[in-house]
This record gives C-alpha cells, structure tokens and sequence, in this order.
C-alpha cells in the first residue's frame, strides 16, 4: 500500500497504541471463554515494541518489518507471540498463522477477521481506490467479519475448550484486528498533517 516510512511508521505506532489503549478491553473479551490473558500478552509485547522502537534497523521498510516481528514474538507467550509478531506482507501472514496454528477461517479465531481484512485491501487495490479508501473498507469489512464471529463455535485456542459455550461471544483476536484496523483508517486521515 505505501512505500513511504512515515506512513510505515504511522500504521506501525497505531497498532503499537491501539493495543496498549485496548488492554483490558481484549482480556475481558478473552476472559468470556478464554483465560483472560490475551490483552495483557499482546500489550507486554507491543510495551517492549514501544521501548526499543527507536533502535530497530531501518535499512529497509522489509528488514524493519522483520525486526518488528521478531520482537513482538519475544515477549508474547503461546500462540499469541508468533501469530502477532507475523507482520511481513498479509497473505504470507495468513499462511504463516494457518500453519503455525492449525486454524482455518470459520474457526472463530483472528482469521477471521485478517482473511477479510486482506480480501478487502487486495480488492480496493485493484479497483484504484485511494489508500483512504483502502484502509476505511478494510475496517468496515474487518469490523464486520470480527462481529460475525459471536455466531460460530470455537474449534481452537483455548476458547475450543468451551465448545457450545463460545457461540454468542465474539472472539477476542478477531476483535482486536477489528479495532487495530478502525485506528489505523483513523489516523491515515491525519497523516498529511505529520
């Protein structure tokens, strides 16, 4: 979408805030048919993110991205840390937490949420829309498919061991893609002002 590091760095400190700001929010979401954990972990790992942000190596925006997730990984425990800190192009990211985790889409997990996320941007893409127009229907759709997953049943992560229980519930890692997208289209529209 942008080959520009103030826009990089714009969508990286967005997600860096948003999920530091949304904390307890995502641990209360998981705490419905999960342990509870999944708010704190992801703001331990963007809180050591945050810290050694003006240290990680800027020779290219792929080498940055790569150390991003590399230290995001570090500092976030169970299957949290590698889907999180999988942060090179979208697709690769699906396949990378398809594989790290077993899940699919309808599974009631942050698929849910990224597989659309990615299908939107990729469309809006190919269409010529502006990248406004790029990040606002990938929250829109992100938004979307997040809700729809109170209507499915859980079948991994520790939400699976609920079973039945988990319809009703949105899940917590799809919300959190949710609400991590929604800041990013938000901020975007400030980003000639920087």
């Amino acid at each position: 979408m942008t080959d520009s590091w103030g826009e990089v760095d714009l969508v990286v400190t967005t997600i860096i805030t948003t999920c530091l700001d949304n904390e307890k929010y995502f641990g209360d979401l998981d705490s419905v048919v999960g342990d509870g954990d999944f708010g704190y972990s992801l703001a331990r790992g963007f809180e050591k993110l945050q810290a050694q942000y003006g240290e990680l190596d800027r020779t290219d925006i792929g080498t940055f991205l790569k150390k991003v997730g590399m230290l995001v990984t570090s500092r976030i425990g169970g299957t949290s840390g590698p889907i999180w800190g999988t942060v090179a192009m979208l697709r690769s990211a699906v396949e990378g937490i398809k594989a790290r985790g077993g899940a699919e889409v309808g599974e009631k997990t942050l698929l849910d949420a990224l597989v659309p996320m990615t299908d939107s941007i990729e469309e809006s893409l190919a269409a010529g829309a502006s990248s406004q127009e790029v990040v606002d229907r990938a929250a829109a759709a992100t938004r979307a498919a997040a809700d729809a997953t109170a209507e499915l049943v859980a079948k991994r992560g520790r939400a699976a061991y609920t079973g039945e229980r988990s319809r009703g519930s949105v899940d917590a890692g799809a919300t959190a893609v949710a609400v991590i997208i929604e800041q990013i289209a938000e901020v975007w529209k400030t980003r000639e002002s920087r």
